[in-house]
């Protein structure tokens, strides 16, 4: 440590000293929130718990324990990466919680934050009928693999097929399909949305795929341009690859199915785009909008 962490290291004790340290920091640096956590607080709770190898649902009476040297050397580095790299803290800890599980993150692929969580626990109900019908899923544009992943958790019964244009991200899901023992249910498929699907058709086909338009992204703030733009940016209006998700989805569903994608702010401009689709939009309990539901006969 330089001397100034040395100070630092000196004067803070506790587990509480260093997370309401490093939320000042976070806000002074004006860094963005929008990665998992909502307030610099939270992300500084996150980071500190990481540091120190305990979990993000730490009794709140462990906060006052004192914390030795190394730990405390540990989180200043963690926070001081948070601040000079202006990367999500997903990135900095290469950990990232989907559905209640967790997830390995690289540059390779956006950091999971989807609502898409909310749906998957409670296995898509109302819309499904009869969930544990479900036998082949789809997830479009997979990334690190969380939805497809979460998914195959949620229906023991179904195989899924994830697929993405992205080799560096099938690396980066293929880490997670390997860690969650998964590799006989998910399989990765490197595709340009259905091109390597031949006439295989699903029960349900999901996806997040990219829908910032390119004005909205050049307008994001540094952790978002952190990412990887194919995840994010698709197109003038946002909606290059729902297009494309949208015209061959019915040749993919089983009679009865469902397409369920998420199109964030490009929700107004996708339903100018298709006056004629009757969109349902789903509501959540814990936040997030932008996400449609059609069925087989509605598309």
């Amino acid at each position: 440590m330089d001397k100034a962490a040395q100070g630092i290291a000196t004067q803070l004790t506790t587990i509480r000293d260093y997370i309401r340290w490093a939320a000042s920091r976070f806000n002074e640096a004006g860094l963005f929130f929008g990665h998992g956590t909502a307030t610099a607080t939270d992300e500084a709770a996150m980071l500190v718990l990481h540091a120190i190898h305990q979990p993000n649902d730490l009794p709140a009476g462990y906060f006052n324990c004192v914390l030795d040297l190394s730990e405390r050397a540990a989180i200043l580095a963690l926070v001081a990466r948070r601040i000079n790299e202006r990367k999500p803290a997903s990135y900095v800890t290469q950990q990232a919680w989907f559905a209640g599980l967790p997830f390995y993150v690289d540059e390779r692929v956006l950091v999971p934050r989807s609502p898409f969580a909310e749906l998957i626990e409670q296995r898509f109900e109302p819309w499904l009928a009869d969930p544990d019908a479900v036998t082949d899923v789809l997830d479009l544009c997979t990334g690190s693999g969380c939805i497809a992943i979460a998914t195959a958790f949620a229906f023991p019964d179904a195989k899924i097929d994830a697929v993405d244009i992205s080799p560096d991200a099938l690396a980066v899901a293929r880490i997670n399909v390997d860690r969650h023992d998964l590799a006989d249910r998910v399989n990765l498929l490197q595709s340009d949305l259905y091109g390597a699907l031949a006439d295989k058709k699903y029960d349900l086909i999901v996806s997040n795929p990219p829908y910032v338009s390119q004005a909205e992204w050049a307008a994001l703030p540094p952790e978002y341009h952190a990412e990887p733009r194919i995840g994010l940016e698709s197109g003038e209006s946002g909606l290059d690859c729902v297009n494309g998700i949208l015209a061959r989805a019915k040749a993919h569903l089983k009679p009865g199915g469902l397409l369920i994608v998420e199109v964030g702010n490009s929700a107004e401009a996708l339903e100018a785009a298709y006056p004629q689709l009757p969109f349902c939009w789903i509501e959540f309990e814990r936040g997030g909008d932008g996400v449609f539901v059609l069925s087989y006969d509605q598309l």
